[in-house]
């Protein structure tokens, strides 16, 4: 099982990122996968949710900015991030729901 994040950078306050994330090693579309982030030195904090039908599911800090999507036949999920704030500075990360597997993640920065 594998899975490799990226699409992460440096963004102004108001600002967009499209995150990207492929799975590897396990029945992607079947997958319920998930989006967490983590600042250094803090708890692992759960994002968003995206359903192997695709519905979603978010933290209420990013409700009406996030929004998730896969596209299976790329076992891939991503996370739109519109309208960022400082606080969503931290390392965004995609494991499959339940797993123990964690990929390195993609770090975001949001600052002026």
């Amino acid at each position: 099982v594998q899975f490799v994040e990226s699409g992460g950078g440096l963004v102004q306050p108001g600002g967009s990122l499209r995150l990207s994330c492929t799975g590897s090693g396990f029945s992607f579309s079947d997958a319920i996968m998930t989006w967490h982030r983590q600042v250094q030195g803090k708890a692992r904090e759960w994002v968003a949710t995206v359903a192997p039908g695709g519905a979603t599911f978010y933290t209420d800090s990013v409700k009406g900015r996030f929004t998730g999507s896969r596209d299976n036949t790329l076992n891939t999920v991503y996370l739109q991030m519109n309208n960022l704030k400082p606080e969503d500075t931290a390392v965004y990360s995609c494991p499959e729901y339940g797993s123990t597997t964690w990929g390195p993640g993609t770090q975001v920065i949001v600052s002026a």
